[in-house]
């Protein structure tokens, strides 16, 4: 994993306040196995309140309630979303503090968090997703990698960042299994599937020694140069074929972990089995695929019972 960018500023005022998100960040990047542009979104928001702070001749540690409150609502029309995530990651610096014993009073634990109602994952139906899985031309060496791509993404539910980085050690081909490692480093065995083990093979005898030829890489999926596979690469990927499936609606590569998710609890699959399968560390964040399963119950219902 990359090491986190040090920070430096100019201003020796605001020296202390940057020291403490830095070490702050290195705790987050060594303990908690963050990727880099987690840490870069609580470095943003840590370093906008110092400076805010710093105008006000206030340093981190010296914040009160009262400065949280007054910085929040220092806003132009913000949304409730990104004032609930900029909290977030104060409550989170200022908690590691006092729990460290290096601040004896944390200023948010009285600042309310803003309610915000929860958006639903935008998913396909399945006959979109049949669609999508056949977009690819199945007779070049690319093709069939793109084809195992979508197959193995929809049948694993895998974030985007975990299938792009997946290599061939992690590809238990006899017990039809990925061996993934999932945020915060941590590991999990997700079941392939037949059909998605039937197009990976494929494309490992027939369409990746065509790709890498004699380059020596470990990465499963790899662009026509024989490197890993990029999340924008892929990005373009699945647009260029959701478009060749007639699928008119914007499409990001996240669509198929929701699409996965989603089927799964459709066809009756219990919700812990999701959560572990997902990688969710919390069942909370799972719970939000229920509402999308009931949500399509009662469009169903709407759609063909006689009272509906």
């Amino acid at each position: 994993m990359k090491e986190p960018t040090y920070i430096t500023v100019d201003n020796p005022f605001q020296h202390e306040s940057v020291e403490m998100v830095s070490r702050f960040l290195d705790m987050l990047w060594m303990e908690r196995g963050l990727s880099e542009n987690t840490l870069s979104a609580y470095r943003s928001d840590l370093l906008a309140f110092a400076r805010w702070l710093n105008h006000k001749g206030v340093r981190l540690e010296e914040a009160q309630d009262a400065d949280l409150r007054d910085y929040l609502g220092s806003f132009t029309q913000p949304s409730a979303r990104t004032l609930a995530r900029r909290l977030s990651s104060l409550r989170r610096f200022y908690k590691y503090f006092v729990r460290e014993g290096q601040m004896q009073h944390d200023p948010s634990a009285r600042v309310e968090s803003p309610r915000i109602g929860r958006p639903l994952p935008k998913s396909l139906t399945e006959s979109d997703v049949e669609s999508l899985l056949n977009a690819p031309d199945i007779n070049s060496p690319l093709g069939l990698r793109d084809r195992a791509m979508l197959e193995v993404l929809y049948a694993t539910g895998l974030r985007v960042s975990e299938l792009i980085g997946l290599t061939l050690t992690q590809i238990n081909q006899r017990q039809g299994v990925v061996r993934v490692t999932g945020k915060g480093n941590k590991e999990r065995l997700v079941p392939l599937g037949a059909e998605s083990l039937d197009w990976l093979q494929r494309y490992l005898h027939e369409g990746r020694p065509e790709i890498v030829k004699h380059r020596p890489t470990d990465a499963l999926f790899t662009n026509r140069l024989g490197t890993a596979m990029t999340r924008q690469a892929f990005w373009y990927l699945i647009k260029r074929h959701a478009q060749a499936a007639g699928i008119s609606r914007s499409l990001s590569p996240h669509v198929l972990r929701h699409a996965f998710a989603t089927h799964l609890l459709n066809h009756g699959a219990d919700l812990r089995v999701v959560q572990m399968l997902l990688g969710h560390s919390d069942i909370s964040t799972t719970q939000i695929y229920t509402h999308v399963a009931r949500e399509r119950l009662k469009s169903l219902h709407a759609q063909h019972h006689p009272r509906g």
